[in-house]
């Protein structure tokens, strides 16, 4: 199942709290309406794209929420990165009662839930990839009374762990159904075993000892891209379906690595490509030169207002499909094949190299 969110679902609400999780993130709750609730409903480990205007730019991000969508409450996590526009911004400047745009929540990390199930589920996160992660442990645990959760969570230091002490409350709620294992990169264990990152030593320690592949129904990963794909790997050569591994990365913004990589396919683009946008029912024509690479840089420079948010081939919110001519793609980390077979692509990774190209975002 993909959500799909136009532009103009588009809200500004407020700043109900905030508060720092760590030294270096930030933890928002906005205030939704009641008319809205029905409206920005979200499943468990789905995000939510924030909008602001910060030094006269339109900047958006994504974030996943973090809690349950049980407890009626839109929260999100965001950690500070150096030289990141928006966590800088939330992390230094937002405060309580200020006004955000957000979108409809969105994204397919998730699986459905079923109170008859009895699954056993495990996870793997480092840092603030616990976000999508600790709204799936709230919520299958609760609506799944016969479900278990392994997680496995990697930081620098204890004091570095986001939301340590609601996955503490959680263990002592869940008991006997919920087990944590922290692993640290920064700050030394007694048991070596939970030093360090995650590698093919530590993965066949697990798989051997703390997994049982065959009793796992799904497993979930969110975290940097290496660690995502090196464990994946690991769990599948140990035995388990990669149809049961679900994964969202954390955008990993190598976009000059991949247009180096991509060089032979920038060379094949024409001069200009006719373009013809359709999204909302109409249709935006523009002629794009080599001065923009991607579909979604050459709408956007020529005035279109498209959904976008990460613009790494990560979040899929600037997919569209293709029904005339032929792009490539830089990177995909976010469709999957069947969506490739019908033709989608993400237009912040799509290069044109046809003369005439029409995508269609209403799908």
């Amino acid at each position: 199942m993909t959500i799909v969110i136009s532009m103009t679902d588009i809200y500004t609400v407020k700043i109900a709290d905030l508060y720092k999780e760590t030294k270096d993130t930030v933890v928002l709750t906005f205030d939704i309406p009641e008319e809205l609730h029905e409206t920005l409903r979200f499943i468990q480990g789905q995000h939510l794209i924030l909008r602001k205007t910060i030094d006269g730019e339109d900047v958006r991000r994504t974030y996943s929420l973090c809690t349950s969508p049980d407890d009626n409450i839109w929260k999100v996590a965001i950690k500070h990165i150096p030289g990141g526009v928006f966590s800088t911004y939330a992390n230094k400047s937002l405060k309580k009662g200020d006004t955000i745009d957000i979108m409809k929540p969105s994204g397919n990390f998730f699986v459905k839930t079923n109170p008859e199930h009895a699954n056993n589920y495990i996870a793997f996160a480092a840092g603030s990839g616990i976000t999508p992660i600790i709204s799936m442990i709230k919520t299958h645990l609760e609506r799944e009374p016969n479900s278990t959760f392994k997680l496995f969570y990697l930081n620098k230091t204890t004091k570095s762990i986001i939301f340590k002490e609601e996955i503490e409350r959680l263990k002592n709620l869940y008991f006997q159904r919920f087990h944590v294992f922290y692993f640290l990169t920064k700050e030394q264990r007694d048991i070596e075993f939970l030093n360090g990152r995650f590698d093919k030593e530590k993965m066949e320690i697990l798989t051997n000892n703390f997994i049982d592949i065959e009793d796992t129904a799904h497993c979930f990963l969110c975290g940097p891209k290496d660690m995502i794909f090196l464990i994946q790997d690991e769990l599948i050569a140990a035995g388990m379906p990669k149809k049961n591994i679900h994964y969202e990365l954390f955008f990993s913004g190598d976009a000059e690595v991949s247009d180096l990589q991509f060089a032979e396919t920038l060379d094949k683009m024409p001069d200009g490509t006719v373009v013809t946008i359709i999204d909302g029912g109409k249709e935006f024509h523009f002629t794009m030169d080599d001065g923009y690479q991607t579909l979604l840089d050459g709408a956007l420079a020529e005035g279109a207002d498209l959904p976008f948010a990460c613009k790494g081939g990560v979040c899929s919110t600037c997919r569209c499909k293709v029904i005339e001519g032929e792009v490539k793609m830089k990177v995909n980390y976010a469709l999957e094949q069947h969506e490739l077979d019908q033709n989608l692509v993400l237009s912040c990774q799509a290069v044109p190299i046809s003369d005439k190209i029409i995508v269609d975002f209403d799908i």
